[in-house]
């Protein structure tokens, strides 16, 4: 009997990224392993979107169209690559209009995509419809996607397979125009069983020769059944990774998957010798990189969360940035409730971030005392209609907090009708900081904000993790592991600055404040980090502590409430405030904390620069 050829799309340097190293990859430091997979015979690659675009502006310092020139160049014409967008939302966490919607198709064409695969997190297939059509309109092919996971234990209502029928039965009715479906599981939580039921149904209800991929993780441990469930109802296509970026929150292995099939009816059309020598060159490339340890692990408590296997690094390397790695498992476990509260919609990004902000703020601040901007506006119905109705008592505290009124109106008309996400905005914003007008800069402005600006305007800085910038100490704090943090401690070096009150100095020199916190062979001086070399010496230096009492004259001291990095200041000193006037805003896991100044006064000093990172209670401006 002849085996059955399946499509496989290599998720190595989009997913894989994601999924492992929080998607801060340099370009440079991967393209010889596109290369060599080429050379290797994989044909169909999965280059960009999602995470992949952002995080090259936020973290990595580099351009996402020059990224995605440089792939197209390596692997040339007549591979296949494709990239993930996220409906209205394409590659941002922000929902958009309909002029960078169709922005974003067209430029993706340009910049070398030959296939976009296309979810919306909610299911809602009314923010499918006009995305569908920019993609097939600007010459792409348009892979339509019904999302899934497993509810937490317990929760019901969404999420089976008549669920997941229905949703594509509204794709088909909507008239949405596509190429081939993808059933994509972000969380790798869906059971075999209901991927077999799902698939074997959609197959019935599709048109024949309809392609059929589907998509999942193997962060809960199930993959590979998945996979093979979804290969015997009928599935032509699934998704795998190469070594050193495979399995664990990551797809399964290639060369793992090729053995599970030995003996079946199935093929994946691979060499698996090359395939093997192609991991050696890309595990080769990446062996500088930092492996954060939760990255290779199967975590069953994943099916209470549950976390997608692309968005737990990311997260996990943010709470390392902030110095609250610590408290991730609480935020695991807080993310169950979240879920049963919010609606199901599915956690896939943004909606995934959404669910974990929300968690993180309860574990940071108390249970629902403060609502994320994202997660508010989902249960409020800015984003699309959630599978089922979020908890009202949740409705309620998320439209005080935010202020805003519960909506059943469309997503895509209220960003159209908003100033503020039209081209004309971001257009204006480009100007207003005489930065050249591209529709490039102009997508960039649109999706990366802020950040997106200070990228164009040279302002941005790499924060990407690799072992050879670490020292022990860092080693031991990017691990999480407090046993070997004491280790080093107990060996005559300062530990990591640990969130909550960080013991530091305030320096005062020539009229300019300093604030300096000391980790092993860095130190950080108002935020910024500075590789230096201490040794001990017998002069005495006069300091105050960070955290001492006011000195005569300071009224008030104004510190971060959480740790993160200090996006902007709306103060310089010697300003005149009033109570309750902004006076800089931090961002902590993707979330921007306005502070508003207590009490009335002038500005004395600001401790922080612009960019500049802060523990939970350090200050940030003192008030006269």
């Amino acid at each position: 009997m002849k085996k059955k050829l399946i499509k496989v799309m290599d998720t190595s340097f989009r997913d894989g990224f994601q999924s492992v190293y929080g998607a801060r990859v340099l370009t440079k430091d991967f393209l010889p392993a596109v290369e060599a997979a080429v050379k290797a015979g994989v044909r169909y690659f999965e280059s960009g979107g999602g995470a992949r675009f952002q995080s090259l502006f936020f973290y990595c310092n580099e351009n996402a169209f020059d990224m995605m020139d440089s792939f197209r160049r390596t692997v040339g014409p007549d591979i296949e690559l494709q990239t993930l967008a996220r409906g209205i939302n394409v590659v941002g966490l922000e929902s958009q209009s309909s002029e960078v919607i169709r922005l974003h198709a067209q430029l993706f064409k340009k910049h070398g995509v030959s296939t976009i695969r296309n979810f919306d997190a909610l299911n809602d297939v009314d923010n499918l419809i006009f995305s569908g059509r920019c993609i097939v309109e600007a010459g792409l092919k348009h892979q339509v996607v019904v999302t899934m996971m497993e509810l937490p234990p317990g929760c019901e209502g969404s999420h089976t397979p008549e669920f997941y029928l229905q949703v594509l039965r509204k794709i088909l009715d909507a008239g949405i125009p596509y190429d081939s479906v993808c059933f994509k599981d972000a969380s790798g939580t869906s059971t075999p069983d209901k991927v077999f039921k799902t698939i074997a149904a959609a197959r019935k209800m599709l048109p024949a020769g309809t392609f059929i991929d589907f998509h999942t993780h193997d962060t809960a441990g199930i993959a590979v059944a998945s996979y093979r469930a979804a290969l015997d109802a009928g599935a032509d296509g699934i998704d795998l990774a190469m070594a050193p970026v495979s399995g664990g929150t990551s797809q399964p292995d290639i060369l793992t998957m090729w053995h599970a099939l030995r003996g079946s009816n199935y093929d994946l059309g691979i060499d698996i010798e090359k395939i093997a020598e192609a991991e050696k060159v890309f595990t080769e490339c990446m062996k500088d990189y930092f492996m954060p340890p939760e990255s290779r692990a199967v975590d069953p408590i994943i099916i209470f969360s549950p976390m997608p296997g692309g968005a737990l690094t990311a997260n996990t390397q943010m709470m390392r940035d902030n110095g609250t790695i610590d408290r991730y498992p609480e935020v695991i476990r807080a993310m169950s409730e979240v879920v049963r509260l919010g609606g199901f919609g599915t956690s896939v990004t943004p909606v995934s971030q959404f669910y974990f902000q929300q968690a993180y703020n309860n574990v940071m601040f108390g249970p629902w005392v403060k609502i994320a901007d994202g997660y508010g506006k989902m249960v409020l119905g800015y984003f699309g209609h959630t599978p089922v109705a979020p908890d009202p008592k949740i409705v309620k505290i998320a439209s005080e907090q935010l202020k805003l009124q519960p909506t059943t109106e469309s997503t895509l008309g209220l960003n159209d009708a908003d100033p503020a996400k039209s081209i004309e905005a971001f257009t204006k914003k480009l100007k207003e900081n005489t930065l050249p007008v591209t529709d490039e800069n102009i997508f960039i402005a649109a999706t990366c904000q802020a950040k997106g600006i200070a990228y164009l305007k040279g302002e941005a800085q790499q924060n990407i993790r690799k072992n050879s910038q670490n020292t022990v100490t860092q080693q031991a704090k990017l691990a999480g592991s407090a046993a070997a943090e004491a280790q080093v401690a107990q060996a005559g070096q300062n530990s990591p600055v640990s969130p909550g009150r960080a013991k530091g100095y305030a320096v005062s020199l020539k009229d300019k404040d300093y604030e300096v916190f000391f980790e092993g062979k860095k130190a950080v001086v108002n935020g910024r980090t500075y590789e230096v070399d201490i040794s001990e010496i017998t002069h005495e230096l006069v300091t105050r502590p960070v955290f001492a009492e006011p000195v005569s004259g300071i009224n008030c001291d104004v510190p971060s409430p959480l740790p993160g990095a200090i996006i902007r200041l709306n103060c310089k000193e010697g300003d005149r405030i009033r109570k309750g006037d902004p006076v800089f805003v931090v961002e902590a896991m993707k979330m921007e904390t306005e502070i508003k100044a207590p009490v009335d006064g002038t500005i004395h000093r600001i401790l922080v620069n612009q960019g500049g990172q802060v523990a939970a209670g350090q200050v940030v401006i003192r008030i006269v």
